[in-house]
C-alpha cells in the first residue's frame, strides 16, 4: 500500500512549532535585530518554510525517491541516451579524500594528483576518438556541440574565410541545429534516404564554398552506421569544410573504430552516458570535445599540459591554448563526472572498452529480432546499439499508439523507450538496451511488449494504471508550468 505521505508536499506536512534541529544558546549579545543588521536587510515576516521534524523530512524524501524510476531500480531502454548502470565503486572513489573535497581555487601545485587524473582522461579520450586535441570543459553534450562549433568559427575566421552554412541530416538530434544557430551559422537540413542514411546526392548539391561544417551522428539516430562516412568526409574536406561527429552514440563503436579515422574533425563525448555517471533531470553531465591538431589552438582554456618538474617528476599545468575561444564553463568543467568516467575506463582497460560496444550491439540486435514481427523496424533487420521500431501498424489496425505502449510499460516496471523521435519514423519507439542488461531482462521486456500489443486499446489509452498520476496534460504543463510552490497556488 502506497504511503499517503508520498502524495503530499512537505509544506502540507507542516505543523506550527515542529522542529528538526536544536540550536545551542546564542552567545551573541541580546539586542534588537535592527541594532545588528541594516534595516533594509530585515524582512517584515520570516520566510514561510515548512515546520517539520527530522523524521518528517527523511520519510518525505525517501517516499518521493521510491516513486521514481532510475537505472538502479528499473530497466531504462531510453533510445539515444545510453542510460546504463553506474558501478558503485566508481561513485565511492570519486568521493575519496583528496579527490572529492578539493577546492577549485587551490593552486595547481597543491592538486597535482587531481590534474594527473584529468590529464590522463584527456589523453584517453583523444586516443578513443582518434583526435589528439581535447578540452574537458563543456558540461554536457549540447554545450560540447556549441563549443566545437565556436572552435570551428574561430578557425575559419582566423583563416579569413566567412563560411556560414552548417549541414545536418533530418534525423539529427535537435541540439545540432540549435547549437549551430547559437554559434552564428545558418542551418540547412538534408533529407535521409529510405534506408535511413545520408542522401549523398542531396549532400553534394548543398556543399559549396560557404559550407563550414557537416554535423552527423555516426552510428546515426536510427541505429545504423553511415556506410558512406569516408566519402562524406572526403567531399567536405575537398570543399574546405569540417566534419563534426555527434558522440551521443559512441557506445556502439568504442575500441572498434574511431571518428578521427573515418574522417571526423571534431566530436563531443557524453561522458555521463558512454562512460557512466548518474544523470537525468537536467544534469549532471560532461561533454568534452576532441578535435584535430590544427583546431587545438582554438580550444577553450584551460587545457592540461604535462612537463618535467624541478624534481624530475611530471608536472601538470592548466594552460590556455594560443588562440583560445575563451572559457565556456566555470572552473574546469564537471570534474565529478569526468572522474567517474576515468575510473570506468581504467577498470575496463582496452579490451573491456571494446567489449562494451560488442555487447551493446548484441543486446540491441537480440531485442530487435524478438520484437520486429509485432513492432516493425523500418530501417533494416540489423542495427548498432539501438533501433527504431514503429507502432504505425498498431495505430492503423487497433488504434494503439507508441505513447500507449510506452505508458503501459510503466505498469510492468520498465521505463518507456524514447517515443516519437526521430521524426523520420512514424510512431517511433527508439530502444537502446545498453550492455549492462542481462538476457533475462531483455526477455522480460520483450514479453511485456507482446502482452501490451494484445491488450484492449481502451485499456491502453488509460495507462499507466499503477502510478500516482496516469497521463498529465502535457500541453497545459508546457504552456502553463508551475515551477515552484507558493501559498497562493494552494
Amino acid at each position: 500500500m502506497r504511503n499517503q505521505q508520498a502524495t503530499k508536499l512537505i509544506f502540507d506536512l507542516s505543523q506550527p512549532g515542529r522542529r528538526a534541529t536544536q540550536f545551542p544558546e546564542s552567545d551573541v549579545p541580546v539586542k534588537p535585530l535592527a541594532d545588528l543588521l541594516p534595516a533594509d536587510q530585515l524582512a517584515d515576516q520570516p520566510p514561510p518554510l515548512p515546520e517539520v521534524t527530522e523524521a518528517d523530512v527523511v520519510r518525505h524524501f525517501v517516499n518521493l525517491s521510491q516513486l521514481n524510476m532510475s537505472v538502479d531500480t528499473h530497466f531504462y531502454p531510453l533510445g539515444s541516451c545510453t542510460m546504463k548502470y553506474n558501478p558503485k565503486r566508481h561513485e565511492r572513489w570519486a568521493k575519496l579524500p583528496g579527490i572529492g573535497d578539493l577546492h577549485p581555487y587551490l593552486d595547481e601545485s597543491r592538486i597535482q594528483g587531481m590534474l594527473a587524473i584529468l590529464y590522463e582522461m584527456q589523453e584517453l579520450l583523444g586516443e578513443i576518438a582518434g583526435l589528439p586535441a581535447v578540452s574537458l570543459q563543456p558540461a554536457a553534450g549540447a554545450q560540447g556541440e556549441l563549443t566545437a562549433l565556436l572552435t570551428a568559427a574561430a578557425y575559419f575566421q582566423d583563416k579569413g574565410e566567412d563560411r556560414k552554412k552548417v549541414l545536418f541530416p533530418a534525423s539529427a538530434h535537435g541540439t545540432n541545429p540549435a547549437s549551430a544557430a547559437i554559434a552564428g551559422f545558418d542551418c540547412v537540413q538534408l533529407n535521409s534516404t529510405v534506408d535511413g542514411l545520408v542522401d549523398m546526392e542531396e549532400l553534394k548539391a548543398n556543399i559549396d564554398e560557404n559550407t563550414a561544417v557537416f554535423m552527423i551522428t555516426n552510428p546515426n539516430t536510427v541505429g545504423l552506421f553511415e556506410k558512406e562516412i569516408a566519402e562524406i568526409s572526403r567531399l567536405m574536406h575537398e570543399a574546405g569544410g569540417l566534419v563534426y561527429i555527434d558522440g551521443a552514440n559512441m557506445n556502439a563503436i568504442l575500441g572498434i573504430t574511431r571518428p578521427g579515422d573515418f574522417g571526423g574533425d571534431m566530436m563531443h563525448y557524453n561522458v555521463h552516458k558512454t562512460f557512466t555517471g548518474p544523470h537525468g533531470g537536467g544534469g549532471p553531465g560532461s561533454g568534452p570535445i576532441a578535435v584535430r591538431d590544427f583546431l587545438g589552438p582554438y580550444l577553450p582554456g584551460p587545457v592540461l599540459t604535462k612537463s618535467e618538474g624541478a624534481d624530475g617528476e611530471p608536472y601538470y599545468s592548466l594552460t590556455d591554448p594560443e588562440k583560445s575561444i575563451g572559457r565556456v564553463r566555470s572552473f574546469f568543467g564537471n570534474v565529478g563526472i569526468l572522474l567517474r568516467g576515468y575510473f570506468y575506463l581504467r577498470t575496463l582497460g582496452p579490451d573491456g572498452v571494446r567489449e562494451i560496444s560488442e555487447i551493446a550491439v548484441l543486446n540491441a540486435n537480440y531485442l530487435l529480432a524478438k520484437l520486429k514481427d509485432i513492432l516493425p523496424v523500418p530501417n533494416g533487420d540489423r542495427c548498432m546499439h539501438e533501433f527504431v521500431a514503429s507502432a504505425k501498424i498498431l495505430q492503423k489496425e487497433k488504434g494503439i499508439s507508441a505513447m500507449d505502449v510506452g505508458k503501459r510499460l510503466l505498469d510492468f516496471g520498465f521505463h518507456a523507450p524514447t517515443v516519437y523521435f526521430p521524426l523520420v519514423v512514424a510512431e517511433a519507439l527508439m530502444i537502446e538496451p545498453t550492455e549492462t542488461e542481462s538476457r533475462a531482462t531483455l526477455d522480460a521486456f520483450a514479453d511485456a511488449i507482446r502482452q501490451i500489443v494484445a491488450e484492449e486499446p481502451e485499456f491502453l489509452h488509460q495507462a499507466p494504471h499503477s502510478t500516482m498520476h496516469s497521463r498529465p496534460d502535457d500541453v497545459a504543463a508546457a504552456r502553463k508550468p508551475v515551477l515552484k510552490w507558493s501559498a497562493q497556488s494552494q
